[in-house]
């Protein structure tokens, strides 16, 4: 099992920048992607941006690819989302998602996903 928390949520302007932390439990964490996924009021959870388990492939979502960047230490068993230049429609609530070890290439889907966050909410205001 991995417990998932996530931190870093906020109010911000549009422009600015904020870093969302997710925080894991568990001695696999380092054999895991990782995600982050969102969710706006009304709409489905969508993809945000991945990590593979040694943290040399990440994969974005084009709404977000050359804003936002995801990281992982696992040293600190920690995923990190850097978002910078924040627009309103980036206000959602984030998510951390894990993965077990897959054959699988698919990081895009809610469905790849094995353990999931509470979330925490990120409000851009224009």
């Amino acid at each position: 099992q991995v417990q998932l928390v996530e931190s870093g949520g906020g109010l911000v302007q549009t422009g600015n920048s904020l870093r969302l932390s997710c925080a894991a439990s568990g001695r696999t964490f380092s054999s895991y992607s990782l995600g982050w996924f969102r969710q706006a009021p009304g709409k489905e959870r969508e993809f945000v941006a991945a990590v593979t388990w040694n943290g040399v492939n990440t994969y974005y979502a084009d709404s977000v690819k050359g804003r936002f960047t995801i990281s992982r230490d696992n040293a600190k068993n920690t995923v990190y989302l850097q978002m910078n230049s924040l627009k309103p429609e980036d206000t959602a609530v984030y998510y951390c998602a894990a993965r077990r070890p897959s054959y699988s290439t698919s990081y895009y889907s809610t469905g790849n996903y094995d353990f999931w966050g509470q979330g925490t909410q990120v409000t851009v205001s224009s």
